[in-house]
């Protein structure tokens, strides 16, 4: 099922989106300060062109980091890159996929698709420090989390 609604949203708007992603990786790419960003996008032009399957978790989740000083920093400067990324491509991202998830779920076939849209639309605005992963390992991060959440809150 995952593969027939990849190959169908691919078709029907996934790949453009995925082409938005793409040139906004590559206007980054050509400045050197925006390499942080031209990861984000390729992570997420990847995640726009085959949805079905996958998710996004946040990288300190994924590599359980602590806190640190360089953690902190990479923080920061991951948080005003964001803030560029959002008032460049971001927002024009956030809309054609609001957009395109209201009218996909004005049908009932639609609504997955629309579903989709909203989930991409929610990363569009802040996509550094974000990694696109399979469902499955983004459950065993999310449950990661949880049981170290809950040990803490035990101790």
């Amino acid at each position: 099922m995952r593969f027939a609604g990849n190959v169908i949203w691919f078709v029907f708007g996934g790949a453009v989106t995925a082409l938005i992603w793409l040139v906004g990786a590559l206007v980054f790419a050509l400045s050197i300060i925006g390499l942080p960003l031209t990861r984000a996008a390729i992570e997420m032009a990847k995640m726009s062109a085959w949805p079905f399957g996958k998710d996004v978790v946040h990288i300190r989740d994924l590599d359980n980091k602590t806190l640190s000083t360089r953690t902190a920093l990479t923080g920061a400067i991951g948080f005003l890159f964001n803030v560029i990324w959002a008032c460049t491509f971001g927002l024009a991202l956030f809309l054609a996929y609001v957009l395109h998830g209201i009218v996909y779920c004005i049908t009932i076939i639609g609504i997955p698709f629309g579903l989709q849209c909203f989930k991409l639309a929610a990363i569009s605005l802040w996509p550094v420090g974000r990694r696109v992963v399979t469902l499955e390992l983004a459950k065993a991060v999310r449950e990661d989390k949880a049981a170290r959440a809950l040990a803490s809150y035990r101790s």
